[in-house]
């Protein structure tokens, strides 16, 4: 009988990848998706079509309303998303965005049940988010052990991370080698009304050097390129 698992999907390049190789190991999977008040809704789209695409066996949309707090270009309007790399922990970071998130997969894991839950977080190609860490994670799937009853009766938890030490590059082979088709997923910050990709932000610039990097073609919907093509 095949298990179940909890898939973290934002409907960007690494979560859809992890949704992929999730989906070749037989689990059952289980896509989580949240509208957190960001930016744009492209990337939710994104989910939904990637789920339909790889099959689920159910996708939730969990509402939170992050932009209440704010202090996160991702969730205010008020701060710009940077076009130029930044030093530091960037202004896109979202306080505590992972925590959160995991937090929910965790509750949600623990009704289905399921055991096992995936996040595509990546310490290598990233834009510097501590959430994104392998230590923050281990921290993570032990307080998840500590404070459930699955964790202290059942099955441990375990917090997967397929991604975490993979460059982007080995990323995209990785998911190319899966069957994946890139062009439906989004990871832009900034994109426009038709799911366009700006092409300047950190997460358009280091998916642009990942395929770069792994000698294939971007089939990123980029502005520029839609404005000189059309």
């Amino acid at each position: 009988m095949a298990k179940k698992a909890v898939v973290l999907l934002s409907g960007g390049l690494d979560s859809t990848t992890t949704l992929a190789l999730v989906k070749q190991k037989g689990y059952k999977c289980y896509a989580l998706s949240f509208l957190y008040g960001q930016r744009h809704g492209a990337e939710l789209n994104a989910a939904r079509i990637v789920a339909d695409t790889l099959g689920v066996e159910d996708h939730q949309f969990f509402p939170l309303n992050l932009a209440q707090f704010g202090g996160s270009a991702l969730t205010d309007q008020s701060i710009p998303v940077p076009n130029e790399p930044t030093e530091g922990i960037p202004v896109t970071y979202v306080p505590a965005r992972n925590t959160i998130f995991l937090s929910v997969a965790l509750g949600w894991a623990e009704v289905l049940p399921a055991s096992d839950i995936f996040i595509g977080v990546n310490a290598i190609d990233y834009s510097g988010y501590p959430d994104c860490r392998p230590e923050f994670i281990a921290a993570f799937e032990k307080t998840a052990n500590l404070g459930t009853r699955t964790g202290i009766e059942g099955e441990p938890f375990r917090i997967h991370t397929p991604l975490i030490d993979k460059s982007k590059a080995e990323i995209i082979r990785t998911g190319l080698a899966a069957g994946l088709d890139y062009s439906i997923t989004v990871s832009c910050y900034s994109p426009d009304g038709l799911g366009r990709a700006c092409g300047a932000c950190d997460a358009c610039r280091l998916r642009a050097a990942g395929f770069e990097e792994a000698g294939v073609a971007d089939p990123t919907r980029y502005q520029e390129l839609a404005r000189t093509t059309a």
